[in-house]
């Protein structure tokens, strides 16, 4: 049950220890209460299970203080891993991955065990969680982004009433960055473009970006801690933002222009950054917008 009268009290039974002051939280979960909170994990979080299981905790707080989070998960590292394996080499244009039909099979086997070790994860803790992959739910469509890059999805349309229809029921929906074109064929989506396109479509009061860097960072190598759309344009046209960054900083500046309050970058290896990004005054990573 969400949490509003005595907060206090109860906040304290679950808090962490070493996240945000509990004297700042009250004005935060009023005014996050029942909206809808898109994240992306991503990086190292998929890697190192401390900071999945902190991840895992810090979303379960989120659905105890009201919030409705909706998780769309990567699986870049451990792709990469697979990949690694099997001596399979593969290009990146422009920080996507080409996709021929050999890797969009490992794609696919890797994304969708990762997101029920994730639903199983949230579920363990008493969460209702459900998967939304090319196989269940599929929530995704999409036509092939060109033909260069192979298998990779530019999207269509997202099924946001059945998201909806989720939260509703008090579930938190995990995506998986996949689509299903008019033919049923399986497409790759970059997961930051994914949860860009799902923010839109339900009208997330904020959008989270978890890496494996700090955010965005100035020519200075300095981080910026907030920025609007046009300065963010600017550092991807001077090429001080390059490579895989470049996707993930179009996903906000899309994102914030198609009705989105607040994206953010935030560092995904920091303890509790998604509480210290929402319930704090000192906030964390680069937020984007107007």
């Amino acid at each position: 049950m969400p949490i509003t009268e005595n907060l206090d009290n109860n906040i304290k039974e679950f808090w962490p220890k070493n996240g945000p002051p509990t004297q700042e939280i009250e004005q935060y979960v009023k005014k996050y209460s029942k909206e809808k909170i898109v994240i992306k994990c991503g990086g190292r979080v998929l890697l190192d299970p401390d900071l999945f299981n902190n991840f895992i905790s810090n979303v379960i707080i989120l659905k105890k203080l009201g919030l409705s989070p909706i998780i769309v998960h990567g699986g870049g590292p451990r792709i990469k891993k697979k990949l690694d394996e099997l001596n399979i080499e593969t290009k990146f244009i422009m920080g996507l991955r080409v996709t021929d039909e050999k890797v969009i099979r490992i794609v696919e086997d890797v994304m969708i065990k990762f997101n029920k070790e994730i639903v199983d994860s949230l579920e363990k803790k008493s969460c209702k969680a459900k998967s939304i992959t090319i196989k269940e739910n599929n929530a995704i469509y999409v036509e092939q982004k060109n033909k260069e890059l192979g298998y990779v999805g530019k999207i269509t349309r997202v099924d946001n009433k059945l998201i909806k229809n989720l939260i509703k029921e008090n579930f938190i929906p995990v995506v998986a960055p996949m689509g299903l074109d008019e033919k049923n064929q399986t497409y790759n989506i970059n997961a930051d473009t994914a949860a860009g396109a799902l923010a839109i479509s339900l009208k997330s009061r904020r959008l989270m970006l978890m890496t494996d860097v700090e955010g965005v960072y100035d020519k200075s190598k300095k981080l910026i801690s907030e920025i609007k759309p046009t300065e963010a344009e600017k550092l991807i046209y001077t090429e001080i933002i390059s490579n895989g960054m470049i996707p993930k900083i179009r996903t906000c500046i899309n994102a914030v222009n198609n009705g989105v309050r607040g994206v953010v970058v935030i560092d995904g290896r920091k303890p509790h950054s998604i509480l210290f990004e929402l319930f704090s005054d000192k906030g964390s990573g680069t937020l984007i917008r107007k």
